[in-house]
């Protein structure tokens, strides 16, 4: 049925379209009736440019955690198309170069368990649908599969969460929000008498609310899995939000003490974003970073009421490229092309000071792994592999979404790769994530012994 609406808006709209050309005395070339075809094809309203490739059959959004892995491939590059979407614009600014790096991407390699790896072995091991690869602001390396290309708008799944996470620093910055202290009832007073009322948005942004949330993927009973059917009903707001004010607090856990992922409250860190700035979370990232920093293609964030509330949890969908350098506006610590920076001076420092609330330390994270919806990874230590540390390897931090959508950034080695993928597990066996921590210090090193 959806497909079948957006084929039909899009033949009206372009009927429409050419019917004007033609009354203002345009020529009816073809490239400009294919200009206008390309503008309406996709059914997202604001929209400048039509993704490719433009899969003609979607699947069906409430099944998003059992689709199989060529699914996936279709669903996660129109997930734009599955959900209501607001669109943030470049504002047809002119793009921020990323120029080819000077010279070929040098030979990369890392072992585990005993076997050597290549940068195709890698591919194939992740399933990448596209990788990006970013020194010093050029382009090392660049891959898409799968039929993607420069202009699909991929979705970010919980990478989202670290976009919010720096939005919620310009809105600091610009005194929108007065302190990550505050208690969030402040910014959503409707969750007073509920389990997130002694909440403050640093323990929030850190996943240590004290709130029970099944995160479970794998399970249809889990909070997750009832929020994902929510956002797949006719009226999404009602049910997430029915959904977040009912769960319950962990018996005698105050806000701080433990730590668990949450995307029910990642949802409610972007509410708290939306209400402080009055704006939703495309808009403001849009009017502060998109339309300033040079993207070169328009993206679109999962609405849950087009133009009122968006989906903080996940949703960003957006070009490879801009994936990119979004990772460089983070590696510049909110710098703008202009030289005005619109981040605190230690957003980023705080943002990667890593919770030690109890569940957050691990042996491959001693020192926590989770700070303010950006993740610290590294690979086992008691791991076969190579190369398990660098120099600055534990500097690097990271976005990360289930089924591998990765933003991985080293300031210090000025480092920043993007993945997308579709794993056969929305989380999977922890070699994966050792391997895209390999990954990154094996073309940390190749590319620093360039220089």
């Amino acid at each position: 049925m959806l497909r079948r609406t957006i084929k039909k808006q899009s033949t009206q709209a372009f009927s429409v379209l050419a019917l004007a050309i033609a009354t203002l005395g345009l020529t009816h070339s073809s490239a400009s009736l294919a200009a206008v075809a390309q503008a309406v094809d996709c059914g997202v309203p604001g929209l400048k440019v039509c993704p490719q490739p433009y899969d003609e059959t979607l699947p069906d959004p409430h099944n998003m955690l059992t689709w199989d892995q060529a699914t996936r491939v279709v669903g996660f590059r129109n997930t734009y198309r599955l959900y209501e979407g607001d669109v943030f614009s470049n504002q047809g600014a002119t793009p921020s170069p990323l120029a080819p790096a000077g010279s070929p991407m040098p030979a990369i390699h890392y072992a585990m368990n005993g076997n050597n790896y290549n940068i195709d072995n890698y591919i194939a091991n992740q399933n990448v649908t596209a990788l990006l690869i970013l020194k010093d602001g050029k382009i090392a390396y660049e891959y898409y599969g799968k039929g993607n290309t420069e202009n699909t708008l991929w979705t970010s799944r919980s990478v989202a969460k670290s976009v919010v996470s720096v939005l919620v620093g310009v809105a600091i910055k610009e005194g929108k929000i007065k302190s990550v202290d505050d208690k969030i009832t402040l910014y959503i007073p409707e969750l007073k008498g509920t389990a997130w009322q002694d909440v403050t948005l640093h323990q929030l942004m850190q996943h240590t609310s004290g709130v029970i949330w099944d995160e479970n993927y794998a399970s249809p009973d889990s909070d997750f899995s009832h929020m994902t059917q929510c956002e797949a009903k006719p009226a999404p707001y009602d049910c997430v939000l029915n959904l977040v004010k009912s769960v319950k607090r962990k018996p005698g856990v105050k806000p701080g003490e433990v730590w668990s992922y949450n995307t029910g409250g990642a949802w409610l860190v972007g509410r708290v974003l939306e209400n402080a700035t009055g704006m939703t979370i495309a808009k403001y990232l849009e009017s502060r970073v998109w339309s300033r920093y040079g993207m070169q293609q328009d993206g679109i964030w999962h609405a849950l009421v087009k133009d009122k509330v968006d989906m903080g949890g996940h949703g960003f969908n957006a070009a490879l490229r801009d994936w990119g350098r979004f990772g460089q506006f983070v590696l510049s610590g909110g710098q703008l092309p202009s030289g005005e920076k619109i981040l605190p001076d230690d957003w980023i420092a705080r943002s990667t000071h890593w919770t030690t609330a109890k569940g957050s330390v691990t042996p491959s994270a001693p020192n926590g792994q989770y700070g303010y919806q950006w993740w610290y990874s590294a690979p086992a230590p008691d791991a076969n592999a190579e190369p398990k540390k660098t120099a600055t390897s534990e500097q690097t931090f990271w976005a990360l979404g289930i089924y591998g959508q990765t933003i991985a950034i080293n300031p210090a080695e000025k480092l920043v790769m993007v993945q997308w993928s579709t794993w056969k597990n929305a989380e999977t066996p922890s070699s994966l994530y050792d391997e895209q921590a390999l990954f990154v210090n094996a073309v940390s090193q190749a590319l620093g012994a360039e220089h």
